[in-house]
């Protein structure tokens, strides 16, 4: 490899490495920000799941039930327990309700009757909350992608990092192979300024 190509070899390698890390850490930075913006919006609610096995989650169906029962008692903070309580938990009661269109039609068409009224509130409340969970579930579950992909991009830096360490170290090796070797220098005699072999020829001469 010539000394042109593997400079552009290592500027590359080294322009990866500083892009890769970039990259990587805005990655770290965003599912850092996103999941602590989700778990400070949802602990601000203060919704605390039931106890295990309490009334309202036996009444549950039991795949239902199971997932309630697996944060049992804890305050929700996460995306996942966002997602569990809004699918697990407000879907099986809202499922025994009418939509929300049919239930706004209903109260409309009833104007006097607070039943009617009081089934349109509930609808709404429930899907509201439901929607805003499962808002948070996706944006925690953004924040949990762009931790992986963080981890893979630092992992993919690290690579890159150690081969431009080795492609230094490989040039260092040839630079040294092609240096030409150094000439050993003439031996001289006690005197210092005539080498000892011109003076053996010269003695046999004069014999």
């Amino acid at each position: 490899m010539t000394n042109a190509l593997r400079w552009r070899v290592l500027v590359l390698q080294a322009g990866l490495v500083l892009i890769l890390g970039f990259v990587a850490g805005f990655a770290f930075w965003a599912a850092g920000f996103t999941h602590n913006s989700v778990t400070t919006q949802l602990a601000a609610q203060n919704i605390t799941f039931p106890a295990y096995n309490s009334a309202s989650i036996v009444i549950l169906p039991k795949p239902d039930a199971a997932a309630m029962n697996q944060y049992a008692g804890q305050v929700m903070t996460t995306g996942d327990q966002a997602q569990v309580w809004a699918n697990d938990y407000i879907k099986v009661h809202l499922s025994k309700m009418p939509t929300y269109d049919a239930a706004s039609a209903l109260a409309r068409a009833n104007p006097t009757s607070t039943v009617d009224a009081q089934t349109e509130a509930t609808v709404f409340q429930g899907t509201t909350l439901r929607g805003m969970l499962l808002n948070a579930y996706g944006w925690w579950t953004v924040g949990t992608y762009a931790l992986f992909a963080a981890i893979g991009l630092t992992i993919a830096a690290g690579v890159v990092l150690l081969t431009f360490v080795f492609e230094l170290f490989r040039w260092r090796v040839e630079v040294r192979e092609t240096r030409p070797a150094a000439v050993p220098a003439p031996a001289f005699s006690a005197a210092g300024s005539v080498p000892a072999v011109g003076i053996a020829q010269m003695t046999k001469h004069d014999s």
